[in-house]
């Protein structure tokens, strides 16, 4: 399978995708179309072709979800830079959230929404 840090080699170690994104919107002159609208936009775009790649099969071809899988995460990433979010942190937050919605004695298995446990 391919690996972004295969492309990147020691570029990886030394910069976060965060940065790695500035810089490649950057060197684009790409940032005067990334408003947090133009991204959410992008967001549910990217994500409608991800959902293609299962649209008739489960056997969805790995690398063309790997690619999808990237553009959405990329625009996500881009939108939380925009709104100067870490990623990480509200990433963090919000799983601190759910487990109080889903305590494990509760939703282990199950599949229902936390206010039907």
């Amino acid at each position: 399978m391919f690996h972004l840090a295969a492309c990147y080699g020691e570029i990886m170690s030394d910069k976060t995708v965060v940065q790695l994104l500035r810089e490649f919107v950057s060197e684009r002159e790409w940032g005067q179309f990334h408003s947090s609208s133009n991204l959410a936009k992008s967001i549910s775009i990217e994500a409608a072709e991800l959902l293609e790649c299962f649209q008739w099969s489960e056997d969805a071809d790995p690398l063309r979800v790997q690619s999808e899988l990237a553009d959405v995460l990329t625009y996500a990433y881009l939108l939380a830079d925009r709104l100067g979010l870490d990623p990480d942190t509200i990433v963090t937050e919000k799983l601190k959230e759910t487990r109080t919605k889903y305590p494990v004695e509760k939703a282990r298995g199950r599949s229902s929404k936390y206010d039907e446990l």
